[in-house]
């Protein structure tokens, strides 16, 4: 098991429950795929610093956790077609 860190930061036009239901669909499709959550932060909508698909904002969110590296690839691919995902990227913390 590794220790990963991911940010990723979510279309701003979204409402609130639809944020939410984002957040609490990538915490449960890593501790489905038996990784542990170690901690959460939504960081919320903040200016990005170039245009992103016409985006000015984005609603950042920070998940650390600890898990094998298959639950990081599904994480990622998920993302990559979640049209909802502006951005992501994941980094091994640690050594």
């Amino acid at each position: 098991m590794r220790q990963y860190e991911t940010m990723y930061i979510l279309n701003p036009a979204l409402e609130a429950e639809q944020t939410a239901e984002l957040v609490q669909k990538y915490q449960t499709l890593i501790s489905d795929q038996g990784g542990q959550i170690d901690e959460l932060q939504e960081i919320g909508k903040r200016r990005l610093a170039y245009e992103i698909e016409g985006n000015r904002e984005g609603y950042y969110v920070l998940i650390q956790y600890t898990a094998g590296t298959d639950v990081s690839k599904e994480l990622e691919r998920v993302m990559r077609i979640d049209e909802n995902v502006v951005r992501y990227l994941t980094v091994r913390v640690g050594e």
